[in-house]
């Protein structure tokens, strides 16, 4: 009887592995996929190295900190919308093929200035590198509603959930692995003799070569272009998709909760090396590592979202995951001892994976295909849009009150947000 127990078991954690991993079937998607992840690793290598490099430059001002995120995500307020109209009407993989090379342009650009700067031929200062990533928002921003848009059209409606939870895992284990490969450079160019700056500078290099993995593998895929059945005036097709999210209430609920919680939920991540330099007193490694135990914590959300699939009460676990993600932020601004916080980090990953990845998903399977693209453009408006203003915000007051308060508030906000729409509903309990 006991040596039949293994063979029982084997089947069930089998078909486990299938259901998590379904979207993996589609072999557009998996292409996509590992392009997707190569990039993302890149590019939150030069996040981690840009954020160290500014508070290098400012003496730790989080005030510009909190510029350069705004800045970075600035053109997806005033352009995403025109980006949603393009993705609904032009070639989504060219687009996005488009956006990628303006975005390896800007961190070749980067490493060249920083090159440059190294050898006293040119002296690096804040303002080139908040207009570098005021650039590359640009590309985003019509970038982002075409890569939202093709996904859909790369699996099975009933798989989606499951694909766009498989997406977020490889943002998040480029979350993980970019701060890690930026610590691993750190160390290797110490080892080497080589000083601080000109390990950033690789890790700049680094993320601008990694697009050419995403560019190869966009020009892969089989997925063709359908164009619309008829198309206006650019205005006129934005006003219909406006239109369509304002009278559906579930769709307009949604945005408006992404938006609350980006606004308020990303500001911590946005004052990680405050916290690793001035709070904890400690380097750019302890930075690095803070931010992949954040990145760990949204692999294991991301992967509970691709294992639960499409599921009842999908909108209600959203919200109260939130309110939980909200007391963990705070429980992260209260703790002094490092190794609590990075505990804290690994549990608001996590939560903020469940959350996005269960309210995207949600978005998706409401959009019809011919307003997908508007509609992502608006939701990328909300959820994008409001981390630079956060940021910026957050940035402000950081400066006046420091940055654990200012933290501690957001975390409190956003408890009150999910209790908002537990008790409103406005269609988000009934998706």
């Amino acid at each position: 009887m006991a040596e039949s127990i293994p063979a029982q078991i084997a089947p069930a954690e089998t078909r486990t592995i299938r259901r998590t991993l379904v979207a993996f079937t589609y072999r557009d998607f998996r292409v996509q996929w590992i392009g997707a992840c190569t990039s993302s690793i890149g590019t939150w290598m030069q996040i981690v190295a840009q954020n160290w490099l500014i508070v290098s430059l400012t003496n730790s001002s989080p005030l510009f900190l909190g510029l350069d995120a705004f800045l970075q995500q600035l053109p997806i307020i005033l352009f995403s919308l025109i980006g949603g109209v393009f993705a609904d009407r032009y070639d989504r993989r060219r687009t996005l093929i488009t956006s990628q090379c303006v975005q390896m342009s800007t961190s070749a650009a980067l490493a060249l200035l920083m090159f440059l700067d190294g050898r006293a031929i040119f002296h690096l200062q804040i303002w080139h590198v908040l207009a570098l990533s005021f650039v590359t928002g640009c590309a985003q921003a019509f970038g982002g509603p075409a890569y939202q848009s093709l996904i859909p059209s790369l699996v099975d409606k009933k798989d989606l959930p499951n694909a766009v939870a498989l997406n977020s895992i490889q943002f998040n284990v480029a979350r993980v692995l970019g701060p890690l490969a930026f610590g691993a450079t750190l160390w290797a160019f110490r080892q080497g003799g080589y000083n601080e700056p000109q390990a950033m500078n690789a890790c700049f290099l680094l993320n601008s070569l990694s697009f050419v993995v995403v560019i190869n593998t966009l020009m892969m895929l089989r997925v063709k272009h359908i164009p619309p059945a008829k198309s206006g005036r650019m205005g006129e097709e934005l006003r219909l998709g406006l239109s369509y999210v304002r009278h559906h209430d579930s769709l307009a609920a949604l945005i408006v909760l992404a938006a609350a919680t980006t606004f308020l939920g990303f500001a911590l991540l946005t004052f990680l090396p405050i916290f690793a330099k001035e709070i904890f007193h400690e380097g750019a490694d302890t930075f690095s590592h803070l931010m992949a135990f954040s990145g760990a914590g949204s692999i294991l959300g991301a992967l509970i979202v691709a294992w639960l699939g499409k599921f009842p009460k999908m909108g209600w676990t959203a919200l109260i995951v939130q309110a939980v993600y909200g007391l963990l932020i705070i429980g992260f601004a209260v703790s002094r001892v490092l190794w609590i916080s990075d505990l804290l980090l690994f549990m608001t990953g996590a939560a903020l994976m469940v959350v996005f990845s269960t309210v995207t998903s949600l978005v998706q399977m409401i959009a019809p295909n011919e307003m997908r693209g508007r509609v992502m453009s608006i939701y990328m408006l909300a959820f994008r849009g409001g981390m630079p203003i956060g940021s910026l915000v957050s940035g402000y007051l950081a400066t006046l009150i420091g940055a654990p308060l200012v933290i501690g508030i957001n975390g409190g906000l956003l408890v009150l947000v999910a209790l908002y729409f537990l008790s409103r509903n406005h269609g988000v309990l009934d998706t």
